[in-house]
């Protein structure tokens, strides 16, 4: 068992600076990842005119789920699915999520 020491990075997501911690070398890792997810989070903020961190974050890590699967298994959920299905599956989820968050907005 290697004893690797923990060090601190600071990222930035969507003007957000977050402080993480990470085993020494990991670090580059850790920042590229985060630097993907800024990216992703900010197209949906610009593009998709998504409103709330919340569902930004939600609509990344769904199509950043989708990513993943499709690089996983050939015969997994999206198996056989074209782009255009794909995105329309997000969309989809995009609206019921739309509807199950908008009456907690009121709350606040």
């Amino acid at each position: 068992m290697s004893d690797s020491k923990t060090i601190q990075v600071d990222v930035t997501i969507m003007g957000q600076v977050y402080k993480l911690a990470c085993k020494e070398g990991e670090d580059k890792a850790l920042r590229a990842a985060a630097s993907y997810l800024d990216h992703k989070m900010c197209t949906i903020r610009d593009v998709a005119k998504v409103k709330g961190n919340d569902r930004i974050a939600v609509m990344a890590a769904l199509g950043m789920t989708v990513e993943l699967l499709a690089t996983k298994s050939p015969e997994g959920p999206l198996a056989g699915l074209s782009l255009a299905e794909v995105k329309q599956k997000i969309q989809s989820m995009n609206e019921t999520l739309d509807r199950a968050l908008t009456p907690q907005e009121n709350l606040f």
